[in-house]
């Protein structure tokens, strides 16, 4: 498993008019009494109730009743999660079912069996489940390969397809049929075949006494080794994944299709109604899906793409169920959730908490703030720049929830309080207590490394674009002046294939804005930077007159290029950020980052191995989320994330209606979907009060990479599309707490109403198979 935090996570829309401090309640939140679900939940409230009424007193103001009474706190809510046995958290690797858990979701209502979910030799669930590009999920709802993900799954194909003249963002996009379906460049789609526990062959070879690299580069090679086997004489893909840090090892095998095209978009404001205010946001009323085609050779096997190509003919597709959802109801997610850290130390989570989080939703504040004001102002630049903002906005919100969570379920204090007690099990096999030291003392020299790692990255990945751009041209910069001329018309003609690309989505304007936002939150955080470059100020200047902001120029310099042309990259200022920025990074940054996590892995091995072998008790456990499919199930349930405020598990479009604000980006609907609303012609897929249920709720554990991932009722059939996570919900990649967690779901009723009623289209939904 990774360590750290990834440089980004899956767009999930994004989110900037929510004050840091959280949201206040939204529209149709009624009062009601906390519910308390156990002893232990009483005994932790009464200790904070308790801890409230000694603030005014002098001895709450010394630091050892304090840390008294934050510590019996902890051990009380550590002591309620181990009673409650952890009903509905986990994200459980699918041929392990039918030995884990699944006694527990026929308890809870399954009708279907474990293998009718996943099965190795004959057709079940997991064929119809499709990892969708880099990141997110995707399903199978017809015998033509028809495919749904999430909008904002598809956002960045969709982006690419559209311009000021076909606006498919704003307007959406139907085709009438297989000829006027749009092919998704770089776009591809991914289905498991098998997976397969290789501990004993991943280890093999593996000697006791063996340190750390030594075993790792056994592993690597017997990996290796197993990966071959298992694509030998198949058009399959294979690799071998740890698990629960390298205790275990799971042999992954899959089938990748590339010629995927785009069926049908809903417009802006049913795919992404409520925008960036609304995302990770309960009560939720958008449309978050897309759909997809899947195509194959004529042998049904993967093909690039040829218009000659055939609908793929799946093993499996899902049918839908139309007949909906209420409170209580078994439910399951089935994706490929991305990354977890439910085992860090305390020490791990303090870092995140207070340190990376932070700085994270500094720098990105900046640069959403410029591309908020650029994108109103101009629709080129609102197409340009929507994937972009996307993607920033999205883990932006998610951090701030995540801190204000981990502080509310003092997940610090809860950590402690387990290794504490893991300490008193573990007395007599001192290897365990010495690894949980060495990761407290890791941690502790992290903190620099992982911030400085987390700001770099987020001003060359996520602040101002050219800076990265440019260090494409470090090619033809050479140590001693330019590189030797064949090498040189190879490394010009490259760079010339991409600068159309670039430029396609860039504005000067916006770029200098964007520098002149983050930069100065960068040098705050990190001062010592930039010291090459001198005056901050003076560089803010030049930064406008880099070559890189005209691509006229560039295509000018790349085909007269000369020795005095290297010399105008070398001396650009957005090649000396990023040059100083990157050596940064390569050389001083990440060597010590990777040395110690590195290490940190070797101990965490250690340290997971002793919890699973001597605190059996504290936690059910399953693997962190690495990408590999996984079921999470649950019940249908609302929530009450504040005291006096309770949610209710289903929203409808009644919300639309009164959310909508005429000519607001985020609120604002076109004529026609405001008439369909106003229509109320919801036939069969109305409540029985005559509204249509448009999103509801499950307590099923769910992280980035879960985005597009089929829910599913007791039998199996799908009932709505993942699509996000409560904004209380967002430590739960750390910590999950069941009152609090929920994933949140479009409505199956919703996306087949959308398009019968919007897209006009019922010949996709004759393609489904529709349980009524």
């Amino acid at each position: 498993p990774r360590l750290g935090r990834p440089p980004g996570s899956p767009p999930v829309g994004g989110g900037v008019r929510r004050p840091p401090h959280g949201p206040p309640p939204r529209r149709g939140a009624r009062p009601e009494k906390l519910k308390y679900k156990s002893l232990g939940h009483v005994l932790s409230a009464v200790v904070c109730d308790f801890a409230r009424k000694l603030q005014g007193m002098y001895f709450w103001r010394m630091a050892l009743w304090k840390r008294y009474l934050l510590r019996l706190n902890a051990l009380i809510i550590l002591g309620l999660w181990a009673a409650r046995g952890h009903a509905d958290e986990g994200m459980w690797l699918p041929h392990l079912l039918k030995s884990g858990p699944e006694a527990e979701m026929r308890r809870l209502g399954m009708k279907i069996s474990a293998e009718d979910i996943y099965h190795a030799n004959r057709a079940c669930l997991k064929d119809a489940v499709f990892l969708f590009g880099g990141g997110c999920t995707s399903e199978i709802v017809s015998r033509q390969g028809l495919l749904l993900t999430n909008h904002h799954c598809g956002f960045s194909h969709l982006q690419a397809l559209s311009s000021p003249e076909k606006d498919y963002l704003k307007y959406g996009f139907v085709a009438r049929s297989a000829a006027e379906e749009l092919p998704c460049k770089g776009l591809s789609v991914a289905r498991v075949v098998r997976l397969e526990d290789v501990t004993q062959e991943a280890l093999a070879g593996v000697g006791v006494g063996d340190s750390w690299e030594q075993r790792e580069r056994k592993v690597a090679e017997n990996a290796e080794r197993l990966k071959r086997n298992a694509e030998q004489g198949t058009h399959y893909t294979a690799e071998v994944l740890p698990l629960f840090y390298g205790n275990q090892y799971l042999l992954v095998v899959k089938e990748t299709f590339s010629d995927v095209r785009l069926v049908m978009a809903p417009p802006q404001c049913i795919g992404e109604f409520g925008g960036d205010s609304d995302n990770w946001m309960w009560p939720r009323h958008n449309g978050d899906f897309m759909i997809f085609r899947v195509y194959a050779g004529p042998d049904n096997k993967p093909a690039p793409y040829s218009a000659s190509n055939k609908p793929y003919v799946p093993l499996k597709h899902l049918e839908v169920s139309l007949a909906g959802v209420k409170e209580g109801d078994f439910a399951f997610v089935f994706g490929f959730p991305g990354f977890t850290q439910q085992y860090l130390p305390a020490a791990a989570i303090e870092n995140i908490q207070k340190s990376e989080d932070a700085a994270r939703v500094a720098m990105r504040t900046a640069g959403l703030n410029v591309l908020h004001a650029a994108m109103k102002r101009s629709d080129t630049v609102r197409i340009q720049y929507a994937a972009k903002e996307a993607r920033i906005s999205n883990a932006w919100k998610k951090w701030q929830g995540e801190i204000k969570g981990l502080e509310r379920l003092q997940a610090v204090a809860a950590k402690q309080a387990l290794e504490m007690r893991f300490r008193t099990v573990v007395s007599t096999q001192p290897e365990f207590g010495a690894a949980l030291d060495s990761l407290n003392a890791l941690y502790g020299r992290l903190r620099t490394p992982s911030l400085a790692r987390a700001l770099l990255v987020e001003f060359l990945w996520y602040g101002p674009e050219l800076p990265r751009y440019a260090w494409n041209f470090k090619a033809l910069v050479g140590k001693d002046g330019v590189h030797p001329k064949e090498e040189t018309q190879k490394n010009i003609e490259k760079l010339n294939t991409t600068i159309d690309g670039f430029y396609k989505n860039f504005n000067p304007e916006v770029e200098q804005g964007l520098f002149e936002s983050v930069a100065p939150v960068f040098w705050r955080w990190w001062p010592t930077t930039f010291k090459k470059l001198k005056n901050p100020e003076t560089l803010v200047k030049a930064y406008r007159q880099s070559i890189f902001m005209r691509p006229d120029f560039l295509k000018k310099l790349l085909n007269e290029f000369d020795e005095s042309k290297a010399r105008l990259i070398q001396d650009d200022p957005a090649f000396q950020i990023a040059k100083e920025m990157f050596t940064l990074l390569q050389e001083e940054v990440n060597p010590v980052y990777e040395s110690l996590t590195d290490r940190v892995e070797s101990y965490m091995h250690t340290y997971v191995k002793g919890l699973m072998t001597w605190l059996p008790d504290a936690r059910r456990y399953w693997p962190d989320a690495n990408g590999t499919l996984r079921v999470a199930y649950g019940r249908v349930a609302g929530y009450a994330p504040r005291d006096a405020v309770k949610y209710d598990f289903q929203t409808t479009h009644t919300g639309i209606l009164e959310k909508y604000i005429p000519n607001d980006s985020e609120f604002d609907l076109l004529p026609e979907v405001k008439q369909l609303l106003d229509a109320r012609d919801f036939g069969s897929y109305a409540l029985p009060d005559g509204r249509l249920p448009v999103a509801f709720t499950t307590n099923c554990q769910t992280t980035g990479g879960n985005s597009g991932s089929p829910v599913l009722d007791a039998q199996g059939r799908f009932i709505g599309i993942n699509f996000d996570r409560a904004w209380e919900s967002t430590m739960s990649d750390i910590i999950y707490h069941p009152d609090l967690c929920r994933n949140i779901v479009c409505d199956a009723r919703y996306i087949v109403w959308v398009i019968e009623k919007w897209a006009k289209a019922p010949y996709l939904t004759k393609e489904m198979t529709l349980i009524r």
